[in-house]
């Protein structure tokens, strides 16, 4: 590959990311593979992982919050909340179905979640920190049944 063609392509990573992904698709496709620009292609594949896994991050950090604040302030209880927790958990369950690979992630991160929800329930109701329990107290797959809400 010709040191042109590789800035070139450089400079339609840099300057047309549409373009240079609309490039890129047709070389893959007609198997050009000797023009590829590699190194910004897997670039792009590895953020796209990240971005798949911190959309399911904050998803899960939305639907704790909601829970938590639902069950601590029942006075507060609206609409509002009960449509945000089900659209967070459409998001997250249409994540798991289209990548069956994030559900070890969902695991994985879930106390870290619900602790950052607890801290962000604390900010938002003005409640102590205190008054939410250390350890979750749903289970990953109430958190995901479109039908759960806490007492």
């Amino acid at each position: 590959m010709s040191t042109e063609l590789k800035a070139s392509q450089k400079s339609l990573y840099e300057v047309d990311f549409v373009r240079w992904i609309e490039t890129t698709a047709e070389q893959l496709r007609t198997q050009n593979y000797a023009s590829v620009d590699w190194q910004n292609l897997i670039e792009e594949i590895e953020d796209m992982s990240r971005r798949e896994r911190k959309s399911l991050k904050s998803n899960l950090i939305v639907i704790l919050l909601h829970l938590v604040k639902w069950q601590y302030q029942p006075e507060f209880r609206s609409g509002g909340w009960r449509g945000s927790i089900r659209e967070h958990r459409r998001r997250v369950n249409d994540d798991l179905k289209d990548s069956p690979s994030l559900v070890p992630y969902l695991q994985e991160i879930f106390a870290e979640c619900y602790m950052n929800a607890r801290e962000q329930a604390a900010d938002e109701t003005g409640l102590l920190l205190e008054t939410f329990p250390v350890a979750c107290p749903y289970l990953p797959e109430q958190v995901l049944n479109s039908e759960y809400l806490p007492k």
